[in-house]
C-alpha cells in the first residue's frame, strides 16, 4: 500500500505554479511546515478514530448491526480488527488526494488528467477489497457487511474536509527544525577537549615557527 501510494504521488506532473515559487536551498528541510501541519492533523484524527474503534468498537458495532451482538466473542474481535484495518487503509487512500496539493484547497485540480494516479488508486482499492473479502486466511480478515464498509469509507472520507479546514491554519515561515535547535542546542564540548584543542593549536603554531626559522637558516 505504501509503495503504491508513493508511486501514485510520484506520477503527479509538474505545474506552471512551480515556476512562481522561490528556489529552495540545499539545507532547507525536506518536510516543510505546511507538510508538518497536514501530517499532524491527519495523524491525530486517525489515532483518535483507531483508538475509539479498538476500545469501544464492539459496543459501536453492536448498535450498528443487529446480527453482530449474536456472534461469538472471537468472531466479534475479528470483525472489529478488520474494520480497524480497513478504516486505516482507506484513510491512507483518501489522504493520497490531500498529499497531491498540500498547500492548495482544491486537491482535485488536474486529477482527471493524471491517468496513472487514477489507475494506481483504483488498483489499491481493488487490492484492499480482495484482501478483506477473499484473502481472510492470508490477511487475517473476515467478510464485512455493506454497513461496515460504509463506516470504513466514511472514516476515510472525513480526511478530505479535515484537510480543507486545516488549510486555513497559518504556519510560521521559519522551519520547525530551527525552533527545535533553539530549544535543544547542540551539546558543547568538554573543557578538557577545548584545552587539548588549544594546546594542539599552540603546538601547531610553534611547530610552524620552528619550521620557518630552519628554512631561514
Amino acid at each position: 500500500m505504501d509503495t503504491l501510494g508513493a508511486l501514485a504521488l510520484a506520477t503527479e506532473p509538474p505545474t506552471d505554479q512551480l515556476m512562481l515559487r522561490p528556489p529552495v536551498g540545499q539545507r532547507e528541510p525536506l518536510i516543510t511546515n505546511i507538510m508538518w501541519r497536514n501530517l499532524l492533523i491527519q495523524a491525530i484524527y486517525q489515532v483518535i478514530v483507531l483508538l475509539v474503534l479498538n476500545f469501544q468498537g464492539e459496543s459501536l458495532l453492536s448498535h450498528l448491526e443487529h446480527d453482530y451482538a449474536n456472534k461469538a466473542r472471537e468472531v466479534k474481535n475479528k470483525v472489529k480488527k478488520t474494520v480497524i484495518f480497513n478504516s486505516f487503509v482507506l484513510c491512507q487512500i483518501f489522504n493520497e488526494f490531500n498529499a497531491r496539493k498540500p498547500d492548495e484547497k482544491n486537491i482535485f485540480e488536474g486529477f482527471t488528467g493524471n491517468y496513472l494516479f487514477m489507475g494506481i488508486v483504483s488498483i489499491t482499492v481493488l487490492l484492499q477489497v480482495i484482501m478483506v473479502e477473499f484473502l481472510g486466511n492470508f490477511a487475517s480478515t473476515v467478510h464485512l457487511s455493506w454497513r461496515l464498509w460504509l463506516v470504513s469509507i466514511s472514516i476515510g472520507f472525513i480526511s478530505w474536509p479535515l484537510a480543507f479546514i486545516s488549510k486555513f491554519i497559518p504556519v510560521p515561515p521559519t522551519p520547525f527544525s530551527k525552533y527545535f535547535k533553539r530549544i535543544f542546542p547542540r551539546r558543547r564540548s568538554s573543557p578538557r577537549s577545548e584545552e587539548n584543542h588549544e594546546e594542539g593549536a599552540h603546538g601547531g603554531g610553534a611547530h610552524e615557527e620552528e619550521t620557518r626559522e630552519d628554512s631561514h637558516q
